[in-house]
């Protein structure tokens, strides 16, 4: 995961970066803000209490507009979790996945603690702030899958049953590893995936989400983004699901004008591949971000999930500026995911800087320390 080096990173390219880290987070946290409140609602009741249109604004939740869930928790915890192990690489220890299990266990205290512990001086910053500290509907899958020391892997994963789609939507992080080679992005994702969701279909749309997300960050369209992914997905065992799912949203964006009804009908069950296929399609076939995220959430399956995958999509797509300013100015810790954007940018553009073997900056890795 070392930075890339040389002058690929020059002052507009790290602008640029940076711009779609910020859409990116900040995109998946307004998509999930926007379609939690509605939630395990119909269609029709969600036009019973939000208008015919159904939800085009954010609504109440958890107490306030702009909530978040875990969903958002678990990404800003896999943002952290991919530069603690950066900077514990220069340590010569070097396993992604332990980091990020290290991460999500951090994220797990968040869950059952009051607040931060003082005590736990190699926590970091992220994990001592307070406003993460409250229950926001996670997943079962979630909880036991982080709920111990032991991680889960592809020879023995957590919740070998699990098909839903949180791990997928915690993926977008992996995919702003613009130095690794979609592969190799697709093999971290799929890793840590299986730490909760351990059933094939659940990794797999976990891993092709993230090479999604990778392609757009480097400046790929999105056709061209998903087509990366269905070639990396062809050599894993038990991908047909995923490919198919990504097959049916493509050939869905020529049938017409985009409904709700045939966004329930890509989302299914609600499973993983079906909600990677309604934010492929309402990232391609949306007007501007509001109408993508309107459309994805507009629908009888896991809205929160949907808005937040294809928040995360266009996000990566446009970077932050295309997204709606009055949704932003009342999403609840842009402050923190603004600052863990820039950090990360930071330090995938200029980690050697930072730490190394010429000298540590100290308040680095008082933020993101190596133990």
């Amino acid at each position: 995961m070392g930075a890339t080096a040389g002058a690929v990173w020059g002052r507009a390219e790290q602008q640029d970066f940076r711009s779609r880290v910020r859409g990116t987070l900040l995109g998946a946290a307004v998509g999930d803000a926007l379609g939690a409140p509605v939630d395990g609602l119909t269609l029709e009741g969600i036009r019973e209490a939000h208008g015919a249109e159904g939800l085009v604004d954010l609504a109440f939740g958890h107490g306030r507009r702009g909530s978040v869930t875990h969903l958002t928790q678990l990404t800003l915890f896999s943002l952290d979790g991919l530069i603690r192990a950066q900077v514990r690489r220069d340590t010569g220890a070097w396993h992604p996945p332990t980091d990020l299990h290290r991460a999500y266990r951090r994220w797990a205290a968040t869950q059952s603690d009051w607040g931060p512990d003082e005590r736990r001086k190699d926590d970091g910053w992220l994990a001592r702030e307070e406003w993460l500290y409250a229950r926001r509907d996670p997943a079962r899958a979630c909880l036991i899958g982080f709920g111990d020391d032991i991680m889960g892997t592809l020879d023995a994963p957590k919740n070998p049953g699990e098909l839903g789609p949180e791990a997928a939507a915690r993926s977008a992080p992996f995919g702003l590893l613009v130095g690794w080679e979609p592969q190799l992005v697709m093999q971290l994702a799929v890793e840590c995936a299986a730490q909760t969701h351990g059933h094939p279909t659940a990794y797999l749309a976990a891993g092709a989400y993230a090479v999604i997300v990778h392609a757009l960050a480097r400046g790929e369209s999105l056709d061209g983004a998903v087509q990366r992914a269905l070639a990396i997905l062809a050599a894993r065992p038990g991908q047909q699901p995923v490919a198919d799912a990504l097959q049916h949203a493509l050939g869905a964006v020529r049938q017409g004008m985009p409904t709700p009804g045939r966004v329930e009908e890509l989302a299914g069950d609600g499973t993983a591949e079906g909600l990677l296929a309604v934010a492929v399609y309402c990232a391609l076939v949306g007007e501007d971000i509001r109408h993508g995220l309107c459309l994805a959430v507009n629908q009888g399956g896991p809205s929160g999930v949907a808005g937040a995958l294809t928040g995360g999509l266009l996000g990566a797509l446009h970077g932050e500026t295309a997204l709606p300013p009055a949704w932003l100015a009342e999403l609840e810790g842009r402050p923190t995911m603004l600052a863990l954007a820039d950090d990360f940018a930071m330090e995938m553009t200029q980690g050697p800087a930072l730490h190394g073997p010429g000298g540590s900056a100290p308040g680095w890795l008082a933020r993101y320390p190596r133990a």
